[in-house]
């Protein structure tokens, strides 16, 4: 702080040793301030001097302890004590300029720390529910398949390379209704099951193969005789065992799992999905099937979807079903694999529960075998693999089969090597290229 003098102790005095008057007070009163001249005495000497009355600039103390120039009022030979630095509040805003003027806006209040930390344990919460719904379902699917005995006795193939799987579609009315069968015009009772879709499926180190079996082909089953293939999965002492066992012994090629998918699975799996694309190159109307649809790409649901899959008018009868069959296996592979599959609860839900509850499958599948199987069968049917009917030379009204094709296309895939399989052997109708 300055320390002023005690004016009243000691009143200052005439040049002349008296005191000073009245008078002399507005001249006078301020030299205890000033030093001996008064502000008004000093006059500028000369064109060259400056006013000794100069503002001066009292030294601040910075907060990094430098001192700073501030102005002052004070005479160069009055004592000066520095003042202490000014602390200013810190500003409770950002610093605006607009037209010339600063003006302090108000700061966006922080968020609370405490609300982020809510939000983030919500979403994580809601992220784990979601990865265990994923898993759950599968899980819960996997036990509702049914499974089935269906390697036979006897002598079989020794094991082979690669892994080949014998899909089989069962029109067996067994679990519709009346109202079921009409709807889907599979007809009446036909006296056991029977098939209208045999497939062979070669995973192996070259390209994944899809190969057709017509249901009227020829073939030896054990202990019946020469008749069509398909009676070996019928009758009292037929199924899955006896048809494994004729498609080894006509083939030579060891069944490694089985897959059978019934009607009314099919027609489940489609309505899933939401429905699946055909295209069709001619419009179809066939009421043994139940099927009316027009030419070209459309979206059909599970009863046209069946119905798409078996019906035979065509000229080529059988052979041409076994391509409109592959293609609605590719066409709902596709639709399965999509990632609304999986994006979509429901459909999720809807997709497993409908294909766990439609399968039978070999005892000795595991899950590992059906995923490899659902990824392969979308791989063959994208175009990344082969898609063949087994060679044949079958007329409009007899179906024979090629054996010479057929053996050396059997030979390929027995030692795994289809990537050697071509154009000759491996056709979508199987005839001759």
């Amino acid at each position: 702080m300055y320390a002023y003098p005690d004016r009243m102790a000691d009143p200052p005095k005439n040049p002349d040793g008296g005191a000073r008057g009245s008078d002399d007070r507005g001249k006078d009163s301020f030299d205890w301030l000033y030093g001996e001249r008064a502000p008004h005495e000093r006059r500028q000497e000369g064109n060259d001097q400056q006013d000794d009355d100069k503002t001066q600039m009292i030294p601040l103390r910075s907060a990094a302890g430098s001192t700073q120039q501030q102005p002052s009022s004070s005479h160069q030979g009055a004592p000066q004590d520095p003042l202490p630095p000014m602390k200013l509040p810190p500003p409770s805003g950002r610093q605006s300029s607009r037209g010339g003027r600063s003006s302090t806006v108000a700061a966006r209040p922080a968020r609370r720390p405490g609300r982020r930390r809510r939000w983030g344990r919500i979403v994580l919460v809601l992220v784990l529910l979601w990865v265990l719904f994923l898993i759950a379902v599968p899980i819960w699917a996997w036990n509702q398949i049914e499974k089935v005995d269906a390697a036979p006795d006897g002598d079989r193939p020794e094991d082979q390379p690669g892994t080949t799987y014998l899909v089989v579609g069962s029109d067996s009315r067994d679990d519709l209704d009346e109202e079921e069968r009409q709807d889907l015009a599979t007809g009446g009772d036909v006296g056991g099951d029977r098939t209208d879709t045999i497939l062979l499926l070669h995973v192996s180190s070259g390209p994944p193969l899809l190969m057709s079996i017509p249901r009227d082909s020829p073939v030896e089953i054990p202990g019946r005789g020469a008749t069509k293939i398909n009676s070996a999965f019928g009758g009292e002492d037929g199924g899955p065992q006896l048809l494994v066992e004729t498609v080894e012994q006509n083939t030579g090629i060891r069944v490694d799992n089985y897959v059978e998918v019934g009607f009314d699975g099919f027609v489940t799996i489609v309505d899933g999905l939401g429905g699946i694309q055909v295209c069709p190159d001619e419009a179809i109307e066939d009421p043994k099937a139940g099927l009316d649809i027009e030419a070209g790409c459309q979206e059909v649901e599970g009863a046209e979807a069946l119905g798409y899959a078996r019906t035979r008018d065509f000229a080529l009868a059988d052979l041409t079903r076994v391509q409109n069959q592959r293609e609605v296996i590719g066409a709902i592979g596709s639709r399965a694999a999509s990632p609304m599959t999986v994006i979509n609860p429901v459909r999720y839900f809807r997709t497993l529960g409908s294909g766990a509850g439609s399968l039978r499958i070999g005892e000795d599948v595991g899950p590992i075998d059906l995923v490899r199987f659902g990824l392969n069968m979308r791989k063959v049917t994208s175009g990344e693999g082969l898609s063949c009917t087994v060679p044949n030379t079958t007329t409009t009204t007899t179906l024979s089969l090629d054996l010479e094709r057929a053996e050396q296309l059997f030979a390929l895939i027995i030692e795994d090597r289809t990537d050697e399989v071509d154009a000759s052997l491996c056709t979508e109708t199987g005839q001759p290229g």
